[in-house]
């Protein structure tokens, strides 16, 4: 049997507070300084992983505590790739063969670059699945409200991060304007310039202009508001924490927000632990390191600040062989209905003028 870890992290309070529930009573700097004392630890043991090859999977949750903040700037960089080696070591003394790095830890430093060459087992991102599935899941949605993408326009925010990119110079060819939304003009320029029909900004307010939205931000707070967003459009969220405001959810049901890289894993799996995902479900970056060990394939995969329109297609394969597929649509913990669906349909479609005929445009009746 194959084996496999992936490293997660607190990404609140909240997250803490299951572990140490006093946490809830206490300032977040006083939290902070708790886990920077503390060290990796074995969370949980995930069981019941089984292709559809027949190939059977186990694994282990590796807990590295250090929350968003401390990990893109709140506590020496050293400091964390140790915090990481530790949790590598941790995995390889429990079995397992190769690690994947979740949420935050997956962009620290140099995108896994440093921590690859400190573990003792291989390590990916698993960056490559995650484009994947928000391509995936963004063209189905899309489909799903009648938003026809080669007379649309889509605006990626964090366009110039490893996932943003790919996503935008995969879907450039699907859609008919591409708007790049980046926090360093010079790098969302530079992007532009590769990508054909794309502008580059750093203007949140110019997604009112997109019909369809991948936001994947480094952010460690949500950053799109209710009034950014077009009646009608998809939102793909696939940023941990979330870039979306929980306000969009209950300001603008004319809006449909899903959740990205939500994925049903193969067999009866119980991974031993709630992590906030409907049972038999995980991130796909997880996903792609558990793919890697029924592959075979130990070896560093999506490492670093760029991912390949090859590695994307790779893991999209693999996904098809072993049946992990897309789960169905979810915002902010709770399953998106069709009536969701279905709405928001509506008001896109309540939203575009109707076309006028030849007859009614040379009427000398109209102004």
């Amino acid at each position: 049997m194959r084996t496999f870890a992936f490293i997660i992290h607190p990404l609140s309070v909240n997250d803490v507070a299951r572990k140490y529930p006093v946490a809830r009573f206490l300032p977040l700097s006083l939290v902070e300084a708790f886990l920077k004392a503390k060290s990796p630890m074995v969370l949980s043991e995930i069981k019941g992983v089984r292709s559809l090859t027949g190939e059977g999977l186990k694994g282990w949750f590796i807990g590295c505590p250090l929350t968003p903040r401390q990990l893109s700037g709140g506590v020496p960089l050293e400091l964390v790739y140790q915090r990481l080696q530790e949790s590598c070591e941790i995995a390889h003394r429990q079995g397992a063969e190769i690690i994947g790095l979740g949420a935050f830890t997956a962009v620290a430093g140099d995108g896994g670059i440093t921590v690859a060459k400190r573990s003792p087992i291989p390590v990916t991102t698993g960056n490559s699945y995650t484009v994947a599935t928000a391509i995936e899941g963004t063209l189905d949605a899309c489909k799903q409200v009648g938003i026809e993408a080669r007379s649309s326009t889509l605006a990626v925010v964090g366009a110039t991060g490893s996932i943003g990119k790919t996503c935008a110079r995969i879907l450039s060819a699907t859609f008919e304007r591409v708007i790049l939304i980046g926090r360093d003009p010079s790098r969302t320029r530079d992007l532009a310039e590769e990508i054909p029909h794309s502008e580059p900004t750093t203007d949140l307010e110019r997604l009112v202009q997109a019909d369809a939205v991948i936001t994947v931000t480094s952010s460690d707070a949500a950053i799109i508001q209710p009034h950014h967003l077009k009646t009608g459009s998809v939102v793909c969220d696939v940023a941990r924490p979330r870039d979306v405001s929980a306000k969009v959810v209950g300001q603008r049901p004319d809006v449909l927000l899903i959740e990205g890289g939500v994925v049903s894993v193969p067999g009866d799996v119980d991974f031993g632990m709630d992590f906030g995902f409907p049972p038999k479900t995980a991130y796909a970056c997880m996903c792609e390191t558990m793919m890697l060990a029924l592959e075979g394939r130990l070896e560093n995969y999506t490492l670093g600040k760029d991912v390949s329109v090859e590695q994307v297609k790779e893991t999209q394969g693999w996904a098809n062989k072993h049946g992990f597929k897309l789960a169905g649509y979810r915002s902010f913990q709770r399953a998106v209905s069709q009536e969701d669906i279905a709405r928001v349909r509506a008001a896109r479609a309540a939203a575009i003028p109707s076309p006028v005929s030849p007859r009614e445009k040379s009427s000398p009746l109209r102004p």
